[in-house]
């Protein structure tokens, strides 16, 4: 706001003197301007204060009259030149406001003081999300699904435009400015003890390297996600800080590669990065063999290593860095000289991996028609192009935006998934299959959500009351339904941490701890329930022992009560 009032007091500066003037001089003069009683004989001016009343209501054109007498001939004619000077003086200073409020400066400097009164009232966790093009919004939507608020900054009004179109459970504050700028890293909350973390989704990546400078050195220890397009730019990202850094051409490299070599770890990482009631990724497995790769840009470099590597021959098609090493035929893939080249009659698998929808798209066709049974990897640019590839029926799309936020938002709801998919690196197929086909039951078809759980006495305080009272409660006790003995929960303890170590798909039997840490997939229905049971005692003692159980709030209190005192005694020696 202080912006706002500087451009308002330097515009208005001139106006407001000029009228100040005006009304001065007009009440000085009618202050002394000689006037004339009920019987015609000439009084001395009506003093200040008489004048100061007149000319406050009939500079305003409110017109009360002639008081408190008919004013003489000099009045009269003061009074015609104080109401033409006092208007004029009125009218030019609200024309200069109007003016003012039409400036795109002061238009801005308004948003930006509304913007900042928004950030300052939140009083419950946000993210900052800086750039929102359709990685940006596919985050928004899915924190706003976690019921977690965020604040958007963009330098581009018309994508700051369009996310206020977007439906949310809650308008989300948004601003448009430079996020590598720190004041505006500041105006958005970074230093707000409610910010947790910052997601720099800007197209630029020095733009992104800024925004996690900025964050890292004004805010340390807070959490920063940063998506970045240059090769090899996550090496450096991670020297200023960024907590985690994606390059998503390299990333769906990667899970193309292990698509490849393990499909069913491939489709077990799917599920467990999802969103939250999408429905399940489908099975895909792709064959071995020779591979054509159209396109050699970053996406393109990134797939023949892996596919390489994963013991499959490449042959890259490309007309713009034909002649370079690693490019074997001069061509664009979407004509069928270019293809038989390549070897398409003996190719098990294509991937079009053009920053051209279009021409992705004609590539995968043009493949089709050579060869009907060929694998068909797209790389899909443009969200809005969906319904295009929906219609082609590929086997498998790439999406960069919707890798990134699925990987940040993983991050966000379930810290401990990294450790989790890092321990299962060398887990067989058929068990990463058997824990798929696991997951999706627990939802009703879809993908299910994560959720981790620390053991303390804020996120279950009935379960560390009851470990204190020397009663034992497993694995087995949480995913029971607590209004059914009887009937399972809806839900799947993935991961219990306890100090360096822990255990992958604990037994029922696994009894808890105070300090341990979980990871569980399940339906939402489930996770409330599960809270239930955890901040619960009678819930808790129900599932424990099928048993109802007694006892209100205050019967709790006491018994807590009464154990500290037993321990304050047995410290002291009593």
């Amino acid at each position: 706001m202080n912006n706002v009032s500087y451009l308002f007091l330097r515009r208005m500066r001139v106006p407001l003197v000029m009228v100040i003037i005006l009304y001065t001089v007009s009440v000085f003069g009618l202050a002394i301007v000689p006037g004339v009683d009920d019987a015609g004989h000439p009084t001395e001016g009506m003093g200040l204060f008489h004048a100061f009343y007149v000319i406050s209501y009939t500079a305003t054109t409110i017109g009360f009259g002639e008081l408190p007498h008919p004013y003489s001939g000099p009045q009269r004619l003061w009074m015609i030149l104080s109401i033409y000077l006092t208007v004029a003086g009125w009218s030019y200073a609200v024309a200069t406001v109007v003016g003012l409020l039409q400036e795109p400066a002061f238009q801005n400097a308004m948003r930006h003081g509304r913007y900042a009164r928004r950030i300052r009232r939140l009083r419950e966790p946000f993210y900052i999300v800086c750039g929102v093009g359709e990685t940006g919004t596919l985050v928004c939507h899915g924190l706003d699904r976690l019921r977690t608020r965020f604040v958007v900054v963009d330098a581009d009004a018309t994508r700051v435009d369009q996310i206020k179109l977007e439906e949310f459970r809650a308008d989300p504050p948004t601003v448009i400015a430079d996020a590598s700028q720190p004041a505006n890293l500041i105006g958005a909350g970074l230093m707000s003890p409610h910010c947790r973390g910052v997601m720099a989704l800007a197209v630029d990546d020095g733009t992104n390297r800024a925004i996690a400078v900025t964050a890292r050195l004004l805010r340390p220890g807070l959490p920063v996600m940063a998506r970045v397009g240059e090769a090899h730019t996550d090496h450096t990202m991670g020297a200023f800080g960024g907590d985690m850094v994606i390059n998503p051409f390299e990333r769906f490299s990667s899970h193309l590669a292990l698509a490849v070599a393990r499909p069913e770890r491939y489709r077990l990482g799917q599920i467990l990065t999802g969103f939250p009631g999408d429905d399940l990724p489908e099975r895909h497995h792709p064959p071995r063999g020779h591979w054509i790769m159209c396109g050699y840009g970053r996406f393109g470099h990134g797939v023949r290593e892996a596919l390489t590597k994963a013991g499959n021959e490449v042959t890259v098609i490309d007309r713009l860095h034909y002649g370079e090493e690693g490019v074997d035929v001069e061509g664009t893939g979407t004509d069928s000289t270019s293809l038989k080249k390549a070897g398409i009659d003996h190719a098990v698998g294509i991937v079009a991996g053009n920053a051209s929808d279009l021409k992705n798209l004609a590539i995968a066709l043009v493949a089709r028609d050579l060869k009907p049974d060929i694998f068909v990897v797209t790389r899909q640019n443009q969200i809005s192009n969906s319904t295009l590839f929906e219609a082609f029926h590929d086997d498998q799309c790439m999406q960069p935006s919707r890798i990134v936020a699925r990987e940040f938002l993983a991050l966000i709801t379930t810290p401990a998934l990294d450790r989790f998919r890092w321990e299962i690196r060398g887990a067989s197929e058929k068990w990463a299959a058997e824990l798929a086909e696991a997951l999706s039951y627990l939802n009703g078809g879809y993908t299910p959500e994560l959720w981790g759980v620390t053991i303390d006495a804020e996120h279950a305080g009935a379960i560390v009351e009851a470990i204190n009272d020397e009663h034992w409660v497993n694995i087995g006790h949480l995913l029971i339904d607590p209004y059914d003995h009887d009937k399972p929960a809806n839900a799947l303890v993935l991961m219990v941490v306890r100090g360096d170590g822990g255990a992958i798909l604990p037994t029922t039997g696994y009894q808890l701890e105070i300090g341990d840490q979980l990871l569980i997939a399940g339906s939402p229905d489930a996770a409330r329930r599960m809270q239930l049971v955890m901040n619960n005692l009678n819930v808790l003692h129900y599932v424990r022992t099928g048993r109802e159980g007694g006892g209100g709030w205050i019967w709790h209190k006491g018994r807590a009560l009464k154990r500290r005192w037993i321990r304050f005694r047995s410290r002291h020696g009593h």
